[in-house]
């Protein structure tokens, strides 16, 4: 009813029962749209069996506490009666809402319209713009409600609004509130004769239940046939159980409590004719880049984009000035097991699952087309949300999304096993054969410099072998994730495959990693969090982990090379995507020789680039991701200034509004140097000298990182470029050339940069299991 705090206490017994001294107590914060249910859920069920077991062993340490219960502040609430859950209508939209979540389920908050009795649940406060929908007279309300297709809005005397999902009536029947105008206009479907049978079963079923009812007919109602909610539970089971794994929810039964109704309810979910008509999407609209933006901002779970469980929400950011461009909803630990839940049941009774690698294809290569069709709208939400220029943008994080998934559809009817003589045992002979089978739901975990394209580069792969996910993409950068979320439902994706968290790592993230159903994680990050990672994965169940981490790539530049190209290519190798790039060159080795001639050139070409806003044509160098990455710039460019390396150009923040830095030279850097080590991961040159001719000098020097990342060399001669590439410990070595990746070339790294990779045939390996199968005949 509004409490900020939940919890409970473990108590001695006495006469009173509950009224004697405290042994231990438990509580936590009660979030804006928590239920009874939901608190049980996530917190009195999982910690009061925690608590059961302290409380055991504090009794046998001899160390339980006996804490009397002060009487001054103890009240008793006796059990709700529905006649007091009548909601009073001249209060604020808050009060309302904490009065309907404080009565859900039992016995529900309710109120008259058109004269019957009608119960609210699933309440949330409305933090977005109204919906469209049609009005609906409430007895008792200054203001009608709104019947829209995200549910029933309602509104308080302070002009706030909440809004509700399910509405019960006096017979029992439940319904979605954006359905209430049209709840009895459904046709009536014709069985086939598997659907007979089926219903055939449900019958046996219902009447095992409903033992006192002598014969189920199809007017039997459920519950005014004495059925209670143990009995939902029970025939929800029993069908998951006899029907072949068909997944009904609750709410199922309260929305079709007639047999009759029950199985036309059925027969739909079993047709997929139980999915939304329509995508329903709540759009932050932005006019910018000549364009109007259309950008969602709220979980994408089982086909539908919902707000977080418990409410929150979290600003995302505009690097060009600082600005805030919406507020994203910042998902639960709930959410993440919803969304894993979806992916399960899509992955083990969806139509994915049944559906031939062709037709899986088919629809990647029309989510291809329509990430295609929307590359302006997409280049511009990855502008605003990550600072990326517009025109890299285009070409690169979106055109390479578009590719990895074209290339990874025409791999979908491609994955096959193999056929493997062995020896046999005579007279009997034997057929040993391999398939590869998809691992079912996975976890991709995205970084913030690349939004669409790491959600691209795993997703794509992981799609192709037939598995389901979730994905988390960074705290940061969600936007682009979110726009890709509704295009996947327009493309046909059928529900629970692709689902869509954006939220913090801590708890949305480190869920995922422990999650026990989720078979596969593939992570792109630090290597800390990595490391983190790894180690949840393993403690929980085992799961398969891919990991792209950090790096320190070496770029060898020797005298023989054609220095003008090689001026062009390594600045492109360290500025790329204002430096924000995972393979970029942390450390440049030049010769002697042409040292000063590099340095001088490099520089003349830094004074020649465009910073600014990143929607710009011209701009060169936009901002960087966010703040905080700003800050840590600074601070390392600090470091090499204190530790004596020469700071030759740039190494400060851009005087205007943003996360602006200046292109920034270092040299004179030696190798124990921190710059030297670390990666900055920002727009920072970190040159050293190597003296002319030491090859082997030099490849010592690249190789003593933890590092294995990618590398680079350039020469003119093919022999020394040869060798260096062979000695050079890097998952992608370049040879007079930097940043050339393509969909069909492997992509990872070597030592603490990770294992696994992305892109190319490998990729499916790394989400993809092989079965060996032996018979005799």
């Amino acid at each position: 009813m509004g409490d900020k705090k939940a919890g409970f206490s473990v108590f001695w017994a006495d006469d009173g029962l509950d009224t004697g001294p405290i042994l231990l107590q438990k509580s936590c914060d009660v979030e804006p749209n928590d239920t009874v249910d939901a608190l049980y859920n996530r917190f009195l069920f999982p910690e009061g069996i925690k608590a059961m077991v302290e409380a055991v062993q504090l009794i046998a340490d001899g160390k339980a506490p006996r804490i009397p219960q002060p009487e001054e502040g103890a009240t008793y609430e006796g059990i709700r009666r529905k006649e007091d859950a009548e909601i009073s209508w001249d209060q604020p939209a808050e009060v309302l809402h904490n009065w309907i979540r404080g009565h859900d389920k039992v016995p529900g908050a309710w109120t008259e319209i058109n004269g019957q009795m009608v119960t609210f649940y699933g309440s949330s406060l409305l933090n977005s713009s109204v919906p469209p929908g049609e009005p609906l007279e409430i007895k008792g309300a200054k203001k009608p409600g709104l019947v829209t297709k995200k549910g029933l809005v309602l509104f308080g005397n302070d002009g706030k609004a909440l809004i509700v999902r399910n509405l019960q009536f006096e017979d029992g029947k439940m319904i979605p509130a954006s359905q209430y105008f049209s709840a009895g206009e459904t046709s009536v479907v014709e069985l086939t004769a598997e659907e007979v049978k089926v219903a055939e079963i449900i019958k046996v079923i219902w009447a095992g239940i409903l033992s006192n009812v002598p014969v189920i007919e199809d007017s039997t109602d459920f519950f005014k046939s004495g059925a209670r909610s143990m009995d939902v539970v029970r025939l929800v089971e029993e069908i998951r159980q006899k029907c072949g794994g068909l997944q009904l929810q609750n709410e199922d039964v309260y929305m079709a409590t007639k047999f009759e109704d029950f199985i036309q309810k059925v027969v739909r979910k079993l047709r997929g004719e139980d999915q939304e008509a329509e995508l329903v999407v709540d759009y932050i609209s932005k006019e910018v880049n000549e364009m109007t933006v259309k950008m969602p901002y709220q979980c994408f779970i089982n086909g539908q984009f919902t707000d977080a469980d418990d409410g929150k929400t979290y600003d995302t950011i505009n690097p060009t000035d600082g600005s805030t461009i919406c507020k994203v909803s910042y998902a639960s630990l709930v959410d993440v097991d919803k969304a894993v839940a979806a992916a399960k049941d899509a992955f083990e009774n969806g139509e994915w699952g049944r559906m031939n690698a062709r037709e899986r294809g088919r629809l990647m290569y029309r989510l291809a087309d329509l990430l295609e069709e929307n590359q302006e709208e997409l280049a511009t939400i990855e502008a605003l949300d990550s600072g990326a220029v517009y025109t890299l943008a285009l070409k690169t994080h979106i055109g390479m999304s578009v590719q990895t998934f074209r290339y990874f559809a025409g791999w979908c009817d491609k994955i096959q096993g193999s056929t493997i003589p062995i020896n046999q045992a005579r007279p009997n002979r034997n057929l040993t054969f391999t398939k590869k089978e998809p691992l079912g739901v996975c976890a991709i975990i995205i970084p913030w410099n690349y939004p669409l394209m790491m959600l691209a580069w795993k997703s794509a792969a992981c799609l192709a072998a037939g598995n389901t996910l979730v994905l988390k993409p960074a705290q940061v950068t969600p936007l682009t994730a979110l726009k890709f979320a509704e295009l996947s439902a327009k493309a046909g994706f059928p529900k629970g495959v692709i689902n869509i968290i954006p939220g913090s790592g801590g708890i949305a993230g480190q869920r995922l990693s422990e999650h026990p159903d989720i078979r596969k994680l593939g992570f792109t990050g630090s290597t800390l969090i990595g490391k983190q990672i790894m180690k949840s994965c393993a403690v929980s169940n085992l799961k398969k982990v891919s990991l792209e981490l950090g790096g320190k790539s070496p770029l060898i530049i020797f005298n023989d090379c054609e220095l003008d190209k090689a001026v062009r290519m390594g600045m492109g190798a360290v500025f790329f995507n204002k430096g924000e790039n995972c393979i970029a060159a942390g450390r440049l080795f030049v010769e002697e020789s042409i040292h000063d001639e590099f340095v001088t050139k490099v520089v003349e070409e830094i004074k020649k680039m465009k910073i600014g806003d990143p929607l710009d044509r011209s701009t060169d160098h936009g901002p960087q991701n966010h703040k905080a990455h700003l800050e840590k710039l600074l601070q390392y460019c600090e470091a090499g200034v204190r530790e004596g390396a020469t700071l030759v150009y740039g190494g400060r923040q851009v005087q205007r509004p943003g996360f602006f830095m200046e292109p920034t030279v270092f040299t004179d850097v030696e190798d124990h140097m921190y710059l030297a080590k670390e990666e900055s991961f920002g727009p920072i040159m970190v040159i050293s000298k190597f003296q002319n001719g030491d090859i082997d000098g030099v490849l010592q020097r690249a190789n003593n990182t933890e590092y294995g990342l990618a590398s680079g060399v350039f020469t003119g001669d093919i022999n020394k470029a040869m060798y260096v590439s062979e000695k050079l410990e890097a998952g992608t070595v370049f040879i007079n050339t930097y940043n050339k990746t393509d969909v069909a070339a492997p992509f990872g790294g070597f030592k603490q940069s990770g294992f696994g990779k992305d892109l190319g045939e490998e990729a499916l390996n790394e989400y993809l299991k092989t079965k060996t199968v032996t018979l005799e005949y």
